[in-house]
């Protein structure tokens, strides 16, 4: 990937003109609950009627300057910019913006450098080849080259198809702490032309890898094929109809990496690579529910497939994970009055040192609260005990002393070895409480992003100054 000179920056909003943060210096209120008297400075980056949606994690450029977003509005993936704002300015970048009818989305930064990873839907869309879970790549904007797009993963879509391709669409692409690797979701799009069809395997959500070994070349005999910069992988694996109370799952998802650099193992020496991620499990009863799995990852692996089974797939096969890669099962819940992870969509998320991954599981109450788990396995530990159920997803501190999520209308931070919480924001009206896609803390520290619907009910990117962080 070429380096090119620094561009000049051009700041402007969609009206084309500069605006400086909006600065709240909120007040307790008797709803407040935790006795305090004043509020850290909340600040409004963004405003105006276009889409100003952030992910989950990594939204932070690696200066904790800039924050990264899509143009996204309501549920539907109907985006078509990458941007970035800058904390100090509100100046706006965009650095990527769709072609030919198509759109982009989710986009998250590298932990270390200036590069950008967002999704594309198919150029030209048309009735036979519209936006669908099976039907998007990823790319990647050197954000030094705005404009520029480069392919992440392959695409193949018409048999033989080809090692280090993918034959669906990808999603949620995020580096390791050390930048080298890249996960992401997967949803097979040959396996789902199958569905519905007697005796074919169904087409389900798994997740992948990309490993630094392209670039991967495909056949141009198919309108959507691709090339891509990496080589992917399957790294989970499910089944049509897992048997009841075993560790088969039908479903991968919601996947984070564990640690900056992995985590210890029990012997003492260091996985370097694991992804974390929620398994559909059937449970005894027949119910189903999600349960914390990992993938550890070899360091050093050769995607090398395993006998029979194709890294590539077949027409009637998915995608195989590689020799040396298998899943195993951290959690247990079927006993539980409330089983199984549950709360807002979230993502699996571990401490930078990797030796707990935290997810949301209700309480006694039915409340959804913060739990880990050793990335080793043993009993999950609930970290808080909160009257208010997290309602978002949540993210680490970079020293792994706090949590940061949306609680009773408001910015939470819950500290991790204590389960003491202290409510960062004042609470808001309904129609202005944080939006529950994300609560992502900065490299630094001294901030979290999150969103709220502004007074004309569109969504804007608010940051919360965190009270004591290192160079406050």
């Amino acid at each position: 990937m070429s380096h090119r000179p620094m561009l000049s920056l051009i700041f402007v909003l969609c009206s084309g003109v500069v605006i400086s943060p909006v600065v709240f210096a909120f007040h307790a209120s008797p709803e407040s609950g935790d006795g305090a008297t004043s509020f850290p400075v909340e600040t409004q980056l963004t405003a105006g009627p276009e889409g100003h949606r952030i992910s989950n994690s990594n939204v932070w450029s690696p200066d904790s300057q800039w924050i990264v977003y899509d143009g996204r509005t309501g549920e539907d993936f109907n985006g078509s910019d990458i941007r970035r704002v800058n904390i100090e300015t509100s100046g706006v970048q965009t650095l990527y913006s769709s072609p030919e009818g198509s759109h982009c989305g989710a986009s998250f930064y590298h932990p270390r450098a200036d590069y950008v990873t967002f999704i594309l839907s198919p150029k030209g869309p048309d009735p036979e080849w519209t936006y669908a879970a099976s039907r998007r790549r990823g790319g990647l904007v050197d954000v030094r080259s705005p404009g520029e797009c480069r392919s992440l993963d392959a695409m193949d879509y018409s048999a033989p198809f080809t090692p280090g391709a993918l034959r669906g669409g990808s999603h949620v692409h995020v580096f390791s702490g050390d930048g080298q690797l890249v996960s992401f979701t997967y949803e097979d799009e040959i396996l789902r032309q199958l569905d519905g069809r007697e005796g074919a395997p169904p087409s389900q959500r798994n997740i992948g890898v990309l490993f630094p070994a392209g670039p991967v070349e495909v056949s141009p005999d198919h309108p959507h094929n691709s090339d891509g910069d990496y080589f992917s992988v399957q790294i989970s694996e499910t089944v049509a109809a897992p048997v009841p109370g075993s560790d088969e799952i039908s479903r991968a998802c919601e996947n984070g990496w564990v640690g900056t650099g992995g985590y210890l193992k029990p012997d003492g020496t260091r996985q370097a690579y694991a992804v974390a991620f929620k398994g559909l499990v059937t449970a005894p009863d027949g119910t189903r529910h999600y349960e914390v799995f990992i993938t550890d990852i070899p360091e050093g692996l050769v995607p090398e497939a395993r006998p029979g089974t194709p890294l590539e797939g077949t027409l009637t096969q998915p995608p195989s994970p590689p020799r040396g890669i298998g899943q195993r099962r951290l959690t247990f819940t079927a006993g539980r009055e409330y089983p199984g992870l549950q709360g807002p969509r979230h993502w699996l998320l571990s401490s930078p040192d990797g030796s707990q991954i935290a997810f949301l599981m209700k309480d006694q109450d039915g409340l959804p609260q913060l739990f880990s788990i050793s990335p080793n396995g043993g009993e999950p530990r609930q970290i808080s005990e909160s009257p208010f159920g997290v309602s978002s997803a949540f993210s680490w501190s970079p020293d792994g002393r706090f949590i940061a999520c949306a609680r009773d209308n408001s910015i939470f931070i819950t500290e991790v070895a204590t389960g003491e919480d202290r409510r960062l924001t004042a609470r808001s009206p309904d129609e202005t409480a944080p939006l529950p896609y994300a609560c992502v803390f900065s490299p630094d520290g001294r901030h979290i992003a999150y969103e709220r619907l502004d007074a004309d009910g569109n969504e804007q990117i608010y940051i919360v100054s965190v009270p004591g962080a290192s160079g406050d």
